[in-house]
């Protein structure tokens, strides 16, 4: 497209060279003038009616996902044929329990905020850990943390820490 629009530019470029070489009048001036915007004009619109041009021969439709379907296809007998007197019955199967349960996703009410001297301390409390938590003892130690309030010694295991650990917070 570069191309074709330098090569059209060189080419009004150099017919109006051309032209401005000839002898000229008074007059003459004014329509090499008019001339050139209105050239210059076309080419602007030719360049751009290119361009939306192969935008919409390029264009394809966006891939429409079609969803799995959950029950198998019930059977109908064909028109004209009487159904058996006891059809076969679809009994759907209870859905299996998950196999890997995520152990690294922390209880959401036991994330809790504690002012102390050195400032904010985002932490999970570890009594309501050990409360609402299975894997309290798989807890990296590095991550515990006790420290003083005014109503008294608090531990429990600091966020930031367990959550370079890998844990999260679990949603809902």
């Amino acid at each position: 497209m570069y191309r074709r629009f330098i090569a059209t530019i060189a080419a009004a470029s150099i017919a109006i060279t051309a032209m401005g070489a000839a002898p000229a009048f008074a007059g003459d001036r004014d329509t090499v003038r008019a001339l050139a915007a209105i050239l210059g004009v076309a080419v602007v619109g030719k360049i751009i009616h290119d361009n939306n041009k192969k935008k919409r021969a390029n264009h394809q439709p966006a891939p429409v996902y079609n969803h799995p379907r959950t029950t198998p296809p019930r059977h109908y007998p064909p028109r004209g044929v009487q159904p058996r007197h006891n059809p076969p019955r679809y009994h759907p199967q209870p859905r299996p329990l998950p196999r890997h349960v995520n152990n690294k996703l922390l209880p959401k009410q036991c994330f809790q905020s504690f002012d102390t001297r050195r400032g904010t301390i985002q932490m999970f409390g570890e009594r309501c850990l050990q409360r609402n938590y299975r894997h309290v003892k798989s807890l990296p130690q590095n991550c515990q943390y006790k420290f003083g309030t005014p109503n008294g010694l608090r531990s429990g295991f600091e966020a930031r820490c367990l959550r370079d650990a890998g844990y999260r917070l679990a949603r809902g």
